[in-house]
């Protein structure tokens, strides 16, 4: 395999969240120049990183079309919606016309697969989801090929499972008393922790091609009630009492996430990469983030 190429730079990430900040701070600490965007650059930390606002209510500034013009990759991770990606219809013709832009990568969900009851998804698995949240990911993902299709560059579109990290994770949410103890007999995902996601889309950036698709997961699909009670045990916090998934009390939302059941093959994407995840399973990057919560470690501020 060949070696990896140089990193691009400037990047710019749309939608600079959780991940985002995540991925920002892997690629300074490589000497890569990051900017990205955010819908209200006052509400967010003082690290250093530049932040121009993108909001459906306004125009782009000259500032953030300045940045898109520089920039040699954009990452996006905004949410889509019925039409698709929303941060693409607003900057897609400062992107066509970019004369740096080599690469764009978007976060996708295998939410674009229907469920497998427990089966296996890789990335020759049909993208055959009717859910909602599963529909427009997909059309979100088309947008972006397109583009990167018509400018004759570089793509990746990364389909990823439950995230986790500093800031977001079972043991959080069981010392803030937040956790939900919800079970469904037979229900298995994976996971994929935040630095796990950052080390691989650093990846993809160093190995480009054309319409890659990448499904980045750890190596233990599990039972989300087993990553609870393991986190309730590392923390010292007493398990929720169990409830049934079909229970009136559980919201829609999160009855509709546990509707679906799949397991993630992610062999395709380690190999074409030479990626593999830094934490294995839920167990070693839980055992991490107890010792970040007892106050071993920095913690990153929680999405907003």
């Amino acid at each position: 395999m060949a070696s990896p190429a140089p990193l691009p730079s400037p990047v710019l990430i749309l939608g600079l969240g959780w991940s985002g900040r995540v991925l920002a701070a892997q690629l300074q600490a490589r000497g890569v120049q990051v900017s990205g965007t955010v819908r209200d650059p006052s509400s967010t930390a003082d690290d250093g990183l530049q932040r121009y606002r993108l909001h459906a209510d306004a125009a782009p500034s000259a500032a953030l079309l300045e940045a898109i013009a520089q920039a040699q990759a954009v990452l996006c991770s905004v949410p889509p919606d019925a039409q698709g990606d929303p941060a693409l219809r607003q900057l897609l013709p400062a992107l066509q016309a970019s004369p740096a832009l080599r690469w764009v990568g978007y976060l996708s969900s295998t939410s674009v697969y229907a469920d497998r009851g427990g089966g296996w998804v890789d990335e020759n698995s049909e993208a055959d989801a009717s859910e909602t949240a599963g529909v427009q990911r997909r059309l979100a993902e088309t947008q972006w090929r397109a583009l990167a299709d018509a400018r004759g560059i570089a793509s990746a579109v990364f389909r990823l499972p439950g995230l986790y990290g500093l800031g977001r994770n079972a043991l959080l949410q069981l010392a803030e008393r937040r956790a939900r103890h919800v079970v469904r007999p037979g229900v298995v995902f994976n996971r994929l922790h935040v630095e796990d996601l950052a080390a691989v889309v650093i990846a993809a950036m160093q190995r480009t091609t054309r319409d890659g698709l990448y499904l980045p997961a750890d190596d233990e699909p599990a039972p989300p009630q087993d990553v609870l009670t393991y986190a309730a045990r590392l923390g010292g916090f007493a398990l929720p009492p169990a409830v049934a998934w079909d229970d009136p009390a559980v919201s829609a939302t999160l009855r509709r996430f546990y509707a679906s059941s799949k397991r993630v093959d992610s062999r395709g994407t380690r190999e074409a990469l030479a990626w593999a995840p830094k934490f294995a399973t839920y167990r070693e990057g839980l055992e991490e983030l107890a010792a970040s919560l007892a106050g071993h470690g920095p913690a990153l501020p929680r999405d907003v």
